[in-house]
């Protein structure tokens, strides 16, 4: 992971850099610089119309009961979209408006959720409630329930 992260580092400003020369070589310096600083303010105003939008549905689906986590997704995805569109650059910027369209952003993270695997007790009113906790490696001992029992005799059904 490390190698990947080292070579974005690298090859992300380098691929800006040679785009700011062609593109400054294109239409100008000044101009160049107006469509970074342009880019970075509408992109802001759009994130955040579209970051109160995802909370409206979030609240929508937690009062109705469903866990939306496609939606708390989404409203990551939403925040890598504004520091990409923050990022002067014209490359971060087509990405970031990329993940800020809706189809594209519902897409990557259905994608996402599919290769996330949550572990753990889950137990907050959204749809079932269980009290089972998987461990890894422990199928010998089969499901624990936690719970309180009372003994009752048949002569204290008769009473």
């Amino acid at each position: 992971m490390f190698p990947i992260i080292l070579g974005l580092f690298i090859a992300v400003p380098v691929i800006e850099i040679g785009l700011f020369i062609q593109v400054g070589g294109f239409i100008g310096l000044w101009p160049t610089i107006g469509l970074v600083l342009i880019t970075a303010f509408v992109g802001a105003s759009l994130v955040r119309s579209q970051g109160i939008q995802t909370l409206m549905t979030v609240q929508q689906r937690i009062q109705a009961g469903e866990l939306p986590a496609q939606q708390i997704l989404e409203g990551v995805l939403l925040a890598v979209a504004g520091v990409l569109l923050l990022t002067p650059g014209f490359m971060t910027d087509m990405m970031g408006m990329t993940v800020l369209l809706p189809g594209p952003r519902a897409r990557l993270a259905r994608y996402l959720m599919g290769k996330v695997v949550v572990q753990g007790q889950f137990n907050a009113g959204f749809g079932q409630n269980t009290y089972h906790h998987d461990h890894p490696g422990d199928s010998s001992e089969g499901q624990t329930y936690e719970g309180e029992y009372e003994h009752k005799d048949d002569h204290d059904r008769l009473k």
